[in-house]
């Protein structure tokens, strides 16, 4: 599947260039990181950015699971990062031309669309970040952004 299917992130904001594998409980994303990157600066991007990257993954893993299911139409939806907790990373930047391989685990996802993912970026095949990530997908983003609660 496209990534732009499955994220509601758009242009310089969209990072992952594409969804490896994806199932009930988890998904492995890619990233090249370009130098056209919104964020690089002198061929770097703060390794700061993996939880973002993280993130982006999760909504990924989100938007496959809306995919699957036809009554919920499929559309790539908004969701939140509420914060991410241990997040490690062995090296103080990420380099142009890195393969980012995301993976994401979902570790619990209650009924009222909080959740939770273990997260690890990998390159070359070697594992350099790790976190877990608590994020909350409401049924509907719009009114919850407006205040409104079921």
């Amino acid at each position: 599947m496209d990534i732009a299917d499955l994220v509601p992130h758009r242009g310089a904001m969209s990072w992952l260039d594409r969804v490896i594998e994806a199932d009930a409980e988890s998904l492995l994303a890619e990233a090249t990181l370009r130098a056209d990157h919104l964020l690089v600066q002198d061929g770097q991007l703060s390794a700061s950015a993996g939880v973002e990257y993280m993130a982006q993954a999760a909504a990924a893993w989100a938007g496959y699971q809306r995919h699957l299911k036809a009554d919920e139409g499929g559309a790539a939806r908004i969701g939140f990062l509420l914060g991410t907790r241990r997040y490690t990373c062995d090296r103080a930047a990420f380099r142009v031309g890195d393969v980012l391989r995301v993976k994401v685990q979902r570790l619990f996802q209650a009924d009222n669309g909080l959740g939770q993912f273990e997260c690890v970026i990998a390159i070359d095949g070697a594992e350099v970040a790790r976190a877990s990530l608590n994020v909350f997908g409401p049924d509907d983003p719009e009114a919850f952004l407006n205040g409104q609660t079921p």
